[in-house]
């Protein structure tokens, strides 16, 4: 067979697939917020850092990071 037909064929192939997937995720999500699992319940906020280096305190209001910023973060204050 000639290889553009054949690219054609696979492209048209990989379309058809792909919304397939598409049709069935979004019967999926439709499922789920008819059975009464909103999509609003699946949203997970992630961490945010306390500190500009992308630490986190430890302990306390007034705790100092952990990850060898100490003494920078002492300076500052």
């Amino acid at each position: 067979m000639h290889p553009e037909i054949l690219r054609l064929m696979n492209d048209q192939r990989g379309h058809e697939l792909r919304a397939r997937a598409h049709q069935a995720r979004l019967a999926r999500m439709i499922k789920s917020v008819r059975r009464g699992r909103g999509l609003a319940d699946e949203f997970v906020i992630p961490p945010i850092p306390d500190y500009v280096d992308g630490s986190f305190r430890t302990e306390g209001a007034g705790a100092l990071p952990v990850d060898g910023h100490a003494a920078a973060a002492q300076h500052a204050a």
